[in-house]
């Protein structure tokens, strides 16, 4: 990495730190390649993020570890040259086994330039989660990057434990986890206000939650505290939502009325050129 390297890199990690404030939220469209990331920074993103499930689908493997780390990274690299704004990637558990290994995924990560790291703990003890945000934490100091480490916690989503011991146990597994080194805490699978309330409150760390349909909007979010608002796969959805609908209208009606209101080739095209 050259001396102007770092110094952009650096830069870029200041600013996504900055772009965390509690009223004032991030909102990020989550992309999945290079095409997806223009259109979204194009739309007015002041950072671009990745959806592991997006990358992981557009590669042909399943969400959850299925996809292969070194392909993620291409893909993240491939992010990172299309767009001139911060990039923080999802890499789910880390594509690793150990503490270790995660830290060398993180080290990794950062070699393609992305400045920020979501983690997520899955069904792990919070201790065992807890030492692999560390050992992230640990990978970005020494990489001289001062990334922002995003850890994510499961247990709404996956419905972890009693309902009426979530709040706890959620707010219990992210506080140490900020403990290890976490700049910012991720909640998916939160949508009713008081609950969204109360992680601002309880955890001394920028609070993102996952929204989409049925969930409150931006501004609503933005008066409950929230500093960063991510879609996940929403968009990849949307997208591949439309790519049916147009194939089964050709090959049941045979026509094309679905096709209508897309990009153009220029636009396209456009999309597809690098950039200096």
């Amino acid at each position: 990495m050259t001396a102007v390297d770092a110094k952009d890199r650096q830069e870029k990690a200041r600013l996504l730190r900055e772009l965390h404030r509690p009223g004032d939220p991030l909102v990020l469209a989550n992309a999945w390649d290079a095409a997806s990331a223009r259109l979204v920074a194009a739309a007015g993103a002041r950072a671009v993020a990745t959806a592991s499930a997006g990358v992981c689908w557009s590669l042909g493997s399943p969400d959850g570890g299925g996809a292969d780390r070194d392909e993620v990274l291409a893909r993240t690299a491939q992010v990172v040259r299309a767009v001139g704004l911060p990039v923080t990637a999802d890499l789910e558990a880390g594509y690793a086994e150990t503490a270790a290994g995660v830290g060398g995924s993180v080290t990794a990560l950062l070699a393609t330039g992305a400045v920020g790291v979501n983690l997520e703990d899955e069904e792990r003890t919070a201790e065992d989660a807890a030492e692999r945000i560390a050992a992230a934490r640990a990978a970005a100091d020494a990489a001289g990057v001062p990334a922002f480490v995003n850890a994510r916690t499961d247990v709404f989503l996956r419905g972890l434990g009693a309902p009426e011991g979530r709040l706890d146990e959620a707010v219990r597994r992210l506080r140490a986890y900020v403990a290890a080194g976490a700049d910012g805490v991720f909640v998916p699978g939160v949508a009713d206000r008081a609950t969204i309330a109360a992680l601002v409150a309880a955890v001394p760390a920028p609070l993102n939650v996952l929204a989409g349909p049925g969930s409150p909007s931006v501004a609503e979010l933005a008066e409950l505290g929230v500093a960063r608002i991510s879609l996940g796969p929403g968009l990849f959805k949307a997208a591949y939502a439309a790519v049916r609908r147009a194939a089964e209208e050709v090959y049941g009606t045979g026509t094309y009325a679905a096709l209508d209101g897309g990009l153009t080739y220029p636009e396209l095209n456009e999309l597809s050129r690098d950039r200096p």
